[in-house]
């Protein structure tokens, strides 16, 4: 199997079949690292928009804090729902394909030889070799499911996410961000109260486009500058639309 090395590692690192190799690369394909960032900044997003929005109106505090719990619980129960459905679809697909080529793998061997041999020329390999290392690499029933779903379908048997950690993950997160900027509520009031989940929510905001930018080697300030346009759009707009039916509607009425 010293063939089959070549090929199993030239997509991974080598980090597969090689108890004291690690690979370098992240593993993105779980799903949970981007439910935490979709969470905490959709978190952040949905609430200080929420909450501004509601203030707009100069409801009393208590409505303004009432409107902000209630995003938060919703917002967070949503968020985790929606993605346990999706990760769970994602990962019933994957794994149908990865059981389609399982399947072909056992039936058809010597076709699936010959297609891994014709991906190997295309990389620039001659087509002995190409052949002998496609040759190696089916001997091993396991690294030749491996290595044809990488070759051709780009994902890792046993990598295909657990939508449990995502949803959770997801419900955690997008909690932590909608409760920044509803704090100031539950010690302050009116005016004081908005611009002080407007400094947190800025604040939490840019945090969270640096922390991205870490992530993706961008450019830090500007991810994090992109991060706050978007919310003080989002932010502002609601607010625009809370004042306009507050001074239409008296939400202090009973």
């Amino acid at each position: 199997m010293a063939q089959a090395a070549a090929p199993a590692g030239a997509g991974t690192g080598g980090d597969h079949h090689t108890g004291s190799a690690r690979s370098h690369h992240r593993d993105l394909q779980g799903g949970v690292a981007r439910a935490a960032v979709f969470g905490i900044s959709d978190g952040l997003l949905t609430n200080i928009s929420l909450i501004l929005g509601v203030a707009g109106a100069s409801p009393p505090s208590a409505v303004v804090l009432l409107a902000g719990l209630a995003g938060l619980v919703a917002g967070a129960f949503s968020m985790a729902a929606g993605e346990y459905v999706s990760m769970s679809a994602q990962s019933e697909l994957l794994q149908r394909e990865l059981d389609v080529e399982r399947r072909e793998l056992e039936r058809h061997p010597e076709a699936e030889t010959r297609e891994l041999a014709a991906l190997y020329r295309i990389r620039g390999v001659d087509e002995a070799d190409a052949r002998r290392m496609a040759e190696a690499v089916m001997k091993d029933p396991l690294v030749a499911l491996e290595v044809h779903a990488r070759e051709e379908l780009g994902l890792r048997p046993g990598k295909t996410g657990n939508p449990w950690q995502a949803a959770g993950s997801s419900f955690v997160t997008f909690s932590i961000g909608a409760v920044l900027p509803l704090i100031p509520w539950f010690f302050a009031s009116g005016t004081l109260a908005a611009v002080l989940s407007i400094v947190i929510g800025a604040i939490a905001v840019l945090a969270v486009g640096w922390t991205v930018a870490i992530f993706t080697g961008r450019s830090r300030v500007r991810s994090a500058l992109r991060q706050l346009a978007f919310a003080t759009v989002a932010a502002g707009v609601a607010f625009g639309v809370g004042h306009l039916v507050g001074g239409l509607v008296d939400l202090r009425a009973p």
